[in-house]
Order: C-alpha cells, then structure tokens, then sequence
C-alpha cells in the first residue's frame, strides 16, 4: 500500500479569506451556513462539504454563488473526505471561527487566511486526506522596535484595539 504526498494550491480570490477544517457529518454544511450569518449577518460566502461515505458528494451552500461555485470545485478537487472550506467576504475569519469551533461536528481548523495557501494531502488506496498547510510565506526576521509600533497601531486603526 503506497502513499502520495499532493501539494495542492488553493485559490484565494481577491479580498477573500478562507477557512479550510474538518468535520464529519451531513448537517455541516447547515451549521456553517448558520454560524456566519448568525454571527456577521453582511459577510458574503461560499461553502462545501466532501462527504466521506454514501454518496460521498460535495454539499455546498452560501450567499454568493461565486463563492460556493469556487468552494465546491475545490473541495472535489482537493478529494479529502469530511474536509470543509468556506471562502469568506465583508468579514474576517477572527468574526466566526470561535462560532465554528463550536458546531458539534466540526474536529478542528487547518487555516484561517488570505494569504496563499498549499493544502498537503496524503493519497492512499482508500482515498485523500489533509495532513497539513502551509499558510502564506516563511517569517524572514524578528520584528524591531518600529516593526512593533507599526503593528500596534495598525490593530487600532482597524478597530480591533483601542
């Protein structure tokens, strides 16, 4: 029995966040559905779910059909079962993931982003699962003084600090 490591690019659309987890049940495309227009009731989105047994199709649902279209083709690109993506406009992913880490089906989060991101998927004989990302670039220094300053008052201009 062989394994396959797949690097696989994610698209990340232009003033686009996404949100890439696990879960492990039919309803979770429902729930997600729910928890983003429950907590930021402007965002705009796309969803899916990779089934993993039955029919294992890719469920899909959001406001914007762009979005959804997009985060369907991945999912069945990606071929992961009881993956989900969302692809996320007008918020930010620190609105909703506390909200999404608490839907009882959902396992865990593998990203929360706009930068790019490569999905590692092991393929095996039974099918594909993700065993990792990598999210955006590699640090390149320590921040400085004026690096620190920059970030402090970048987090209050966007409201996030006072």
């Amino acid at each position: 029995m062989g394994l396959e490591l797949i690097n696989y690019q994610l698209a990340v659309p232009e003033d686009c966040n996404l949100i890439l987890g696990q879960s492990h049940f039919i309803k979770t495309v429902e729930d997600l559905y729910e928890a983003i227009v429950n907590t930021v009731p402007q965002a705009e989105f796309g969803l899916a779910f990779g089934e993993a047994s039955g029919d294992c199709l890719v469920r899909k649902a959001g406001n914007n059909n762009d979005l959804t279209e997009l985060a369907a083709q991945e999912i069945l690109n990606m071929a992961c079962g009881h993956s989900f993506l969302i692809y996320l406009k007008n918020a930010f992913p620190i609105n909703v993931t506390q909200r999404i880490k608490s839907i009882p089906e959902v396992v865990g989060l593998f990203c929360a982003t706009s930068n790019p991101v490569q999905v590692l998927i092991v393929k095996s004989e039974q099918g594909n699962g993700i065993v990792g990302v990598i999210d955006g670039l590699r640090p390149v220094r320590i921040e400085d003084e004026e690096d620190a300053a920059w970030r402090l008052k970048f987090l209050r201009d966007i409201g996030y600090k006072f």
